[in-house]
């Protein structure tokens, strides 16, 4: 017999379960106060649930309220939903000629990236256009411009995770930066090189090698970013392991808008395309006339990538679009939190603690309870949605957030769980299954100041989960 089922005896509709002395010695030993705790294991045949500990508290979940953005998103869009970037041409083309201004407008997409940009571009040059004598017009009007000046939430304004929504995001604005060591010269050596390389990003490289494993390579590499009218200089300094392959390093150093133009005149010139012009804000222009449009990868793929390696400005993005397709034009967080409830109130859940600033998780100010999370993970899973709601998240030991955890162990492979971390928060909630094949959803919310430390919690749980019979 299992060890909770010793505990799911005591439950009554209005008693929580205690929670087994194992876990309780866990949270000792992280020295974690059990108020700081909050824990729900819910069987999906139905029943009480089998651990109810603090499940009503609202609680910052960190990276886990992506949970809640994604599966209203697949609700409300479907998972065939695309978004459309669309070019059109303001002025007379005459033998690839363009005598005018050729228009990019963003629909959101948050999966634009520099391949499929690329795509567009020699789409816009099959249309017949090679020389542009006018401007580019970026029109970024579907977002209400505070979106993307949003201010970061930590000390670490430059790094991947804090780039703000734009209605025309390319690559997520992300520049990987590449560390190598080289013995090609006298001595060994530290390479680095942009992932994607823009001009209007200069490097000034003083790093030097050291003896040592890679394991610790990010402990004395220091960076600076000064932002210029046309760019941004990025200085590295500090020492990176000799025994190091390649490591890598994601910045977004320039503007949305920066990253867009710059990217524009490096692949239009490789195309073979001419433009002198400079890069300007502004609508389509009614007279406008369309050249092509892109279409992006279906929800149900985007949503793989928010849930398996948690990218925050994507989930921001999916959030703005559920707000933009509900009628809020131009859509903001605030309207975009509208609609999202709305669409989990057709549905059954109406969460009155639930607080939605942006719908990544990177926020002080949201809030779900460990309950509302169960019982959202249970609809979901019985709605037509589930197969791609439950295939987005990280399978333990295999993949995405979770690949390196219990990963030689039989937990392996069996619990499909979503991460959250922020500076005294730690989350983890998602599906799980045990070895003789019965399903829970499973929810683990800490605030607290050693949050971090409730990771050997959640392990032991899962692994009491899974393993025992």
């Amino acid at each position: 017999m299992r060890w909770w089922l010793a505990f799911a005896s005591l439950w009554t509709a209005l008693a929580q379960a205690a929670l087994p002395a194992s876990l309780q010695e866990a949270l000792a030993k992280a020295q974690l106060p059990v108020e700081s705790v909050a824990i729900v294991v819910q069987p999906l045949d139905g029943g009480a649930p089998l651990i109810s500990h603090h499940a009503t508290k609202a609680m910052n979940p960190a990276s886990v309220m992506k949970l809640v953005t994604t599966y209203a998103a697949l609700e409300a869009l479907t998972p065939a939903y695309r978004w459309k970037t669309e070019v059109y041409r303001n002025g007379p083309l005459n033998q690839g000629v363009l005598d005018g201004d050729l228009i990019i407008k963003g629909s959101g997409d948050p999966a634009l990236n520099v391949a499929e940009f690329w795509r567009l571009l020699q789409q816009v040059q099959q249309q017949g256009i090679r020389q542009i004598r006018g401007n580019l017009v970026l029109d970024l009007s579907l977002y209400a411009p505070e979106v993307s000046q949003r201010p970061v939430l930590d000390d670490e304004p430059w790094r991947a995770y804090n780039a703000n929504p734009s209605a025309l995001l390319l690559n997520g604005r992300n520049t990987s930066f590449r560390f190598s060591v080289t013995s090609l010269a006298s001595k060994p050596a530290v390479l680095i090189a942009q992932e994607f390389e823009l001009p209007s990003i200069r490097m000034i490289n003083t790093m030097q090698t050291r003896k040592g494993a890679c394991n610790d390579w990010r402990s004395d590499l220091h960076y600076s970013v000064t932002q210029q009218a046309d760019g941004a200089v990025v200085a590295f300094s500090g020492t990176l392991p000799d025994q190091c392959d390649e490591r890598y390093l994601e910045l977004s150093v320039l503007t949305d808008t920066q990253y867009v133009y710059a990217s524009f005149k490096k692949l239009w010139a490789q195309l073979g395309g001419q433009f002198t012009g400079q890069m300007v804000l502004g609508p389509v222009a009614d007279m406008a006339t369309p050249v092509t449009s892109w279409l992006s990868p279906p929800l149900d793929t985007v949503v793989r990538d928010i849930n398996k390696w948690s990218n925050n400005v994507m989930a921001r993005h999916l959030m703005l679009t559920v707000g933009q397709e509900a009628g809020f034009t131009p859509a903001d967080e605030a309207g975009s939190a509208l609609a999202v409830r709305q669409v989990l109130r057709q549905h059954g859940l109406v969460f009155a603690e639930l607080v939605l600033e942006n719908g990544s998780g990177l926020s002080r100010n949201e809030r779900i309870s460990a309950e509302h999370l169960a019982q959202l993970l249970v609809t979901a899973y019985q709605r037509p949605v589930m197969p791609v709601f439950m295939a987005s998240l990280p399978i333990l030991g295999m993949d995405g957030t979770t690949k390196k955890r219990l990963a030689d162990s039989a937990s392996k492979g069996m619990a499909y769980l979503k991460t959250g971390s922020l500076e005294g928060v730690s989350s983890l909630a998602g599906y799980v299954q045990d070895l003789s094949g019965k399903r829970y959803v499973l929810v683990v919310v800490a605030n607290h100041p050693r949050a971090a430390a409730v990771r050997g919690v959640q392990d032991l749980l899962l692994k009491q989960l899974i393993e025992s019979h």
